[in-house]
Order: C-alpha cells, then structure tokens, then sequence
C-alpha cells in the first residue's frame, strides 16, 4: 500500500458540518484494517527515531492514531479536550477557528520538562486547533515539541500560522 492508496481512500464531504465546508473524512482510513495499518507504519517510521515520550492527541480524531501510536513508540498518551472533559485541575488555552472561538486543556500533571511531546491530530485545515495546543504544551517547557497530521489541506496555508522553527510534518497533501 502506498500514501497515493491512503489518499484515494479518504472520502469528502460537501457541507458540513457548516454549509460551504468541503470536509475530508478519515474514517474511512480508520474503519479499513489494511489503511489503518499502513497509517500506524508511517506514522511510525516518521517518529520511531525522535524520543518521544508523550504524544498529545486532540480531541476527538486525534485519539485514534495517536493512541495507536504511543503503543508503538512506548510513549505516553494525553489527551487535549475541550472545556469540561479532563476531570482533574486543567491547563487551557483560548484560541480562534474557522468557526468562532473555542478553548484547548490539558491535565496540568500531564507533561513535564523531562518530556519529548509529539501533537497529533487528523487535519491541518487553518491550524487553529494545533496552534492553540502548541502553545499550551509549550507552557510545560518540555524538551522538544513535534507537530504531526494525517492530512494536509494545502491550499488553506495552515502551516504558515504556527510560528517559525516548528517542526510538523503531514503524512498525507490534499
């Protein structure tokens, strides 16, 4: 299987979840064991080599692979979840989206500065989301910080949002 059998896989979506959003699915990569599989072996390949001990997963599509992948790499999973989800005293960050306003947490034990973080989520669209956690895991001064999606929408320009020096890399250029 190669990433051109990954991106064929992908289905899209016109409308939603707002009228005039074109949506690119990955569940569909997720629901076939094959294109899973492949999936978690780049995933893997890309990062088997950096230390990491934590990967941040946002909420929700962001858990699927970067579970799946803290398994692998022997590395801790936290979660990045929106307000009210996280039972125990939270860290937060307010940002702006494609959408309106919204707010990022992270458990405030869930990272130390001994810690090499991957952040790991389905889609770059605008990077709103993952700009937003990037400063938050920022706050915990971990060692080193890496950015990581399945898919990339090229033409929004998302990666020229996140400041200078970071380190993301995208499994898949829509």
């Amino acid at each position: 299987m190669s990433k051109e059998t990954l991106k064929n896989s992908l289905r899209t979506v016109r409308d939603f979840p707002i009228p005039g959003i074109l949506f690119w699915d990955v569940t569909t990569l997720f629901k076939d064991a094959a294109c899973l599989r492949e999936l978690e072996d780049v995933l893997y390949e890309m990062y088997k080599d950096k230390g990491i001990t934590k990967i941040v997963g946002i909420e929700s599509r962001g858990f699927i692979m970067g579970a799946a992948l803290a398994v692998r790499l022997g590395a801790g999973f936290v979660m990045a979840r929106k307000p009210g989800k996280l039972p125990a005293e939270v860290l937060e960050e307010h940002y702006d989206k494609e959408y309106g306003k919204d707010t990022i947490q992270i458990h405030k034990d869930a990272i130390t500065e001994d810690d090499v973080v991957l952040l790991h989520d389905d889609l770059l669209a605008t990077g709103g989301t993952m700009c937003a956690t990037h400063r938050l895991v920022k706050r915990f001064h971990p060692k080193q910080i890496y950015v990581n999606f399945v898919i990339e929408l090229t033409s929004l320009h998302g990666r020229d949002n996140f400041p200078e020096g970071v380190n993301l890399e995208t499994v898949l250029q829509v």
